[in-house]
């Protein structure tokens, strides 16, 4: 008789944790308390528009790559997607052209080369410490080890090339560029504050460099960022159908209340069915929670075990996470300048932080790709705020913070596309407050942990937790790379729950 497994939540990194599992012959099934599987990677409709909900950019399709070769196991095809060529169009404050993140080594080094004269040396450290960094990625390491197992995972990913990043382990972006006498480059530093903020959480002072090597390094061949066609959700849809081609159930509207521990194992969960109210317990031999670490806190409560009292005591004292304000804009085409890159990041301000709603992140869809009717186009944009600010509001109040937020981005917006009563055709707009009610993340955070020094590789969240048998995947465990990255946590578990049999 097959191990029996419960995932909370149908994100990517729950699914894809779910679909393997079902693979490899555990009677799985996923509960999600949406009408619709994604999570953060999910997809909504209005007037004949596809807009993504959150992510809107693919990595590791490529040969090798993580969704590559976890597709190839589940015996499914990888959906039809275009490299992103520019992976990212970044302006700079005050300046009308592009710093063009390009795919191509050579073109992105011409690139670079030209924008921030004197920083090829900075450039080259770190693509040989992204080289390095994801051979050693690729031999499937477990970090952070929580036991004898996880750490021979580790050791076997070592090798000699893998010695090089060891002077750099506990550094940070900021203390190279001092190192080589580029800490007074403002332009290159604004350009690495704006582009590590979407991944690493945090700015270049505070992220940690071997995380950074690796995100900053992504876009280019043989890898690169990808555009699905249709939208992000086909990438759920697929991974949905092998779940359920390998026998595993996903369940929707039903979301977890409680998981009720017993010697240190979960012995049962508490489940409610969103529409009728009903609750019910289940149990299972391993759940699998694709939530934030925040969220795991909340489900459960273990005042006698000192290892979980530790858990809870880091997880509060994590800086707080960042939320996200998007707007969705359905447009025709005319509204899109020529030749826009499918996604540019604006800095409107470089004398306020990143997180102070002073810079937009941004993906315009293309022609034929699914997201928009003949001669029409989506628009989405988003930046980060605090998410504290959008809660225990009055709806007045929270309303017109809302249409606050709205107008300042149609304003900059207006300032690249041509955002006429003509040209725009559909307007909405998400808070902290939407990703929670729709996602149900805590406070609708993005993004997953920082990735300080303190908490990336052999210092970050484990997908191991205190209970022997509940596992946490999904972007608290490996955040920053998108899909691919809470992918990767999700195969970690599956390695470790088989080993744990």
């Amino acid at each position: 008789m097959s191990h029996s497994i419960i995932v909370i939540g149908a994100g990517i990194g729950g699914l894809t944790a779910g679909a393997l599992l079902a693979c490899r012959g555990y009677d799985v099934t996923v509960y999600e308390q949406a009408r619709v599987p994604g999570g953060c990677a999910s997809t909504f409709k209005r007037r004949g528009f596809n807009f993504d909900v959150g992510a809107t950019q693919v990595a590791g399709l490529e040969p090798g790559g993580i969704h590559q070769r976890i597709f190839a196991e589940l015996g499914i095809d990888i959906p039809p997607a275009t490299p992103c060529d520019p992976a990212c169009a970044v302006f700079l404050p005050r300046e009308t052209e592009p710093i063009q993140v390009w795919r191509d080594p050579k073109k992105w080094q011409v690139e670079r080369q030209k924008q921030f004269p004197g920083s090829e040396p900075f450039w080259q450290l770190m693509a040989k410490l992204f080289r390095a960094s994801w051979n050693f990625q690729g031999r499937e390491p477990v970090l952070p080890p929580r036991n004898i197992w996880d750490l021979w995972q580790l050791i076997s990913a070592l090798r000699l090339d893998t010695f090089v990043t060891v002077p750099f382990a506990l550094m940070t972006v900021g203390d190279v560029l001092r190192l080589y006498g580029l800490a007074n480059d403002q332009r290159l530093k604004t350009f690495l504050d704006l582009q590590l903020k979407l991944y690493s959480q945090v700015n270049a002072d505070e992220t940690a460099l071997l995380y950074a090597a690796t995100v900053l390094a992504v876009s280019q061949a043989p890898q690169g960022l990808y555009h699905f066609q249709g939208s992000m959700q086909v990438l759920s849809d697929c991974l949905v159908e092998a779940l359920e081609k390998h026998g595993g159930k996903l369940k929707l509207g039903y979301s977890i209340e409680q998981i009720h521990p017993q010697n240190n194992r979960v012995k049962q969960v508490t489940i409610r069915h969103q529409k009728t109210g009903e609750t019910s317990t289940e149990t299972a031999d391993h759940v699998v929670a694709n939530v934030t670490i925040q969220n795991l806190i909340k489900l459960l409560d273990i005042s006698s075990s000192l290892f979980w009292k530790l858990y809870q005591n880091r997880t509060e004292k994590l800086p707080r996470p960042s939320g996200a304000f998007v707007v969705y804009l359905g447009v025709d085409r005319q509204a899109i300048p020529d030749n826009c890159s499918s996604h540019l990041q604006f800095l409107y301000d470089d004398n306020q932080p990143i997180s102070e709603n002073n810079s937009l992140f941004i993906s315009v869809s293309e022609p034929g790709d699914g997201r928009a009717p003949n001669g029409k186009a989506t628009i989405i944009a988003s930046s980060f705020t605090d998410p504290q600010i959008w809660f225990h509001k009055t709806p007045e109040a929270y309303q017109a913070l809302k249409q606050q937020y709205t107008s300042e981005a149609i304003v900059r917006l207006s300032s690249y596309f041509y955002l006429t009563p003509d040209t725009l055709i559909h307007q909405e707009a998400a808070t902290p407050c939407t990703f929670a009610r729709f996602t149900a993340r805590d406070k609708g955070i993005v993004g997953g942990v920082g990735q300080r020094v303190s908490t990336f590789g052999p210092f970050g969240i484990a997908t191991r937790t205190p209970l022997n048998n509940l596992w946490l995947v999904g972007d608290s465990t490996h955040p920053g790379e998108g899909t691919a990255g809470v992918s990767y946590s999700a195969l970690t578990v599956v390695r470790q729950i088989e080993m744990s049999e």
